[in-house]
């Protein structure tokens, strides 16, 4: 018997009825952004934060593949065998380049990490929910972060049903007086302040970074506290060695920092390799210790399984490439960076310069510079500005869950060459100058949302 199609009942869900993320704002921020780029593919991009593409070269994935099979031979004394095993099948939980990872961090950074303590992950997306995960014990909860955020950590909260409350951000990073503040209201409301989330170095989206007496200072008030300090540092290796501060983990001696690190803007994000430094001691119901690596191994058994073999090759060789070291790996990409940079802040002071109401900040490394404005910067100012003018951005208020930034606007300076960035700045300049001419809300015959930074 044939079944007509409008007799065909199908299946239906109400959003009502799925995890409450589905409907937060901050869910729908990368798909926008990534939908305009895509409507507007010769627009001349500001937006996305993304490693410099120049110096891509498929032929040293083999070569890096090569590096990798090499060690195993050789250091680790694998036979044949056992080398097609460890890229083929699925892999130890924590990860086959943990050893290498270490050895990076000391390297570059001075941190004495234990291979034992570390996790790798399928980038360091998958590092920031496991950590969450494991905290989130009960209802009350909590996890502080400076505001503006990246939209990775609140997504990531988001799915581990991990409220966050939001710290004020300086000049140079998050505000410890208010830090403070937010903790002791937390506590005195009846939440468990579990952890604050930190990027000490060009933090993404405001590209500040907190000097070496404000980092002491907040470990001091992380002891004080009895807080974990999450520490993200994926843009911190992209500057001057000479003038680069020690990160948190580096000066921790309490082990109150659990390291975020990512390979994606120091090595490749195709890979989808990060990882998580947690050597903080956990005890059992029946006094047994492990390390907060081991439990978060637990999770990740049962969300990714382990995290691709080959992937970690592919770091694991770069890393032995550049004797295991990332700043060495990445001169020439940090030259461009450095190089655009300067670029993109001297252009805006040439065509900007004159313009009182309009400001950004100097960020000395990383990959973001915020502009702040008179007038309403919104997805409806986005579309007209990739329609009209051809150039792109990313609207400030993707990182504030659409509660503020309406008055600002990110600029990325990573992936464009010289003359791009002056043909981008010039069409930035020219709708600027619209709406600055204009005034508030004209110019582009669309509704634009309110709010202020």
């Amino acid at each position: 018997m044939e079944i007509l199609q409008s007799e065909i009942v199908r299946a239906e869900l109400r959003a009502a009825t799925l995890h409450a993320s589905l409907t937060d704002v901050s869910m729908e921020s990368m798909n926008f952004l990534n939908q305009i780029a895509d409507t507007y593919p010769d627009a001349i991009s500001f937006a996305a934060g993304r490693p410099y593409e120049g110096f891509y070269d498929v032929a040293r994935l083999h070569a890096y593949l090569r590096t990798f099979c090499d060690h195993l031979r050789d250091e680790r004394h694998m036979s044949e065998t056992e080398v097609a095993r460890a890229l083929f099948q699925y892999g130890a939980t924590k990860g086959i380049i943990t050893d290498l990872v270490a050895r990076g961090l000391a390297v570059d950074e001075g941190i004495e990490a234990d291979p034992a303590s570390v996790v790798v992950t399928v980038g360091c997306q998958e590092a920031m929910f496991l950590v969450l995960r494991a905290l989130r014990a009960d209802d009350s909860d909590a996890l502080l972060a400076p505001i503006p955020a990246y939209v990775g950590l609140t997504g990531a909260a988001l799915l581990a049903d991990m409220p966050v409350l939001p710290v004020r951000t300086g000049d140079t990073g998050i505000d410890l007086d208010d830090l403070v503040a937010q903790v002791r209201r937390a506590r005195a409301e009846g939440r468990r302040v579990r952890a604050c989330y930190v990027t000490p170095d060009f933090a993404n989206p405001a590209g500040v970074s907190l000097p070496l007496a404000d980092r002491h200072r907040l470990l001091d008030i992380a002891a004080t506290e009895d807080l974990l300090l999450l520490e993200d540092n994926a843009y911190g290796l992209l500057t001057d060695a000479a003038g680069r501060p020690p990160t948190l983990k580096a000066l921790d001696r309490r082990q109150q920092v659990v390291y975020l690190g990512s390979f994606a803007k120091t090595a490749m994000p195709g890979a989808r390799v990060g990882y998580v430094v947690a050597d903080q001691r956990v005890t059992g119901v029946n006094g047994e210790t492990s390390l907060l690596a081991d439990e978060l191994a637990k999770l990740k058994s049962m969300l990714t399984v382990n995290t691709a073999p080959i992937a970690q090759a592919v770091i694991g060789g770069k890393l032995l490439d550049h004797g295991c070291s990332l700043v060495a790996a990445n001169r020439r990409e940090t030259e461009v960076y450095q190089r655009n940079l300067r670029q993109v802040l001297d252009g805006l002071t040439r065509r900007l310069g004159h313009r009182p109401d309009l400001t950004w900040n100097a960020p000395t490394g990383g990959f973001f510079i915020v502009l702040s404005v008179p007038f309403t910067v919104d997805d409806d100012l986005l579309a007209h500005a990739a329609r009209r003018y051809g150039v792109l951005f990313t609207p400030m208020h993707h990182f504030y869950g659409a509660t503020g930034g309406f008055r600002q606007l990110r600029l990325s300076i990573s992936t464009l060459t010289p003359d791009r960035i002056e043909e981008g700045l010039d069409r930035l300049a020219a709708l600027l100058d619209e709406r600055l001419n204009a005034g508030d809300g004209a110019g582009n015959g669309e509704p634009l949302s309110g709010g202020t930074s």
